[in-house]
């Protein structure tokens, strides 16, 4: 039986709420200039989720997630994630070349979090890699379409730098924000002269 379910079974009579703690998952859904992005983090302050959901189906597919992944007390408390929001915005402005905000890999599983994490160590700001090179550092040389599906499910985006992976010959390919965002955000993030 869930949290929930007792709770309700356990409320007073009718005309009295129930009452629930605190979120253990708190998101907003924020427009950005490459698109529609759910911002989801724990109590703790660490971001679990920052995808991109152009409509209500595609938010509720991430927060039917979160709830059976992390906790099923998953709130719109926009408040909470303000922080996050904020240094989103200031990097997609070009006012920083990081987010630095805590992660929690618990929406990746063990494979993703292998690419995504060598990834975010290998690939700085201004810098992109191929999906074979990639596939080379996680020790699959011949996994390319492996790390692309394992980067097509990033649960971190923008935050854990996927867009920053193109084809071998440098050709923008699949990106979940739409090869727009892709493009939009390497050329932020291109080297100025």
């Amino acid at each position: 039986m869930t949290d929930l379910v007792r709770r309700l079974r356990q409320a007073p009579a009718v005309g009295h709420p129930p009452t629930f703690a605190d979120a253990e998952v708190s998101y907003l859904v924020h427009d950005t200039p490459i698109g529609r992005m759910l911002l989801a983090c724990r109590a703790s302050g660490a971001l679990v989720a920052s995808v991109f959901a152009p409509s209500v189906q595609a938010e509720d597919r991430v927060l039917d997630r979160l709830a059976a992944t992390v906790s099923p007390r998953v709130l719109r408390l926009p408040a909470s994630v303000d922080p996050i929001r904020r240094r989103l915005d200031d990097y997609l402005a070009g006012r920083s070349h990081g987010l630095g905000v805590e992660v929690d890999w618990a929406l990746a599983s063990p494979w993703q979090h292998s690419v995504l994490a060598t990834l975010s160590e290998r690939v700085p700001y201004g810098a992109r890699a191929s999906y074979g090179q990639l596939a080379a550092w996680v020790g699959r040389p011949r996994g390319a379409r492996a790390v692309g599906a394992a980067l097509g499910a990033n649960p971190l985006c923008v935050v854990v730098p996927c867009h920053r992976v193109v084809g071998a010959r440098g050709a923008l390919t699949g990106y979940a924000g739409g090869l727009a965002a892709k493009e939009r955000l390497l050329e932020l993030e291109a080297p100025r002269a």
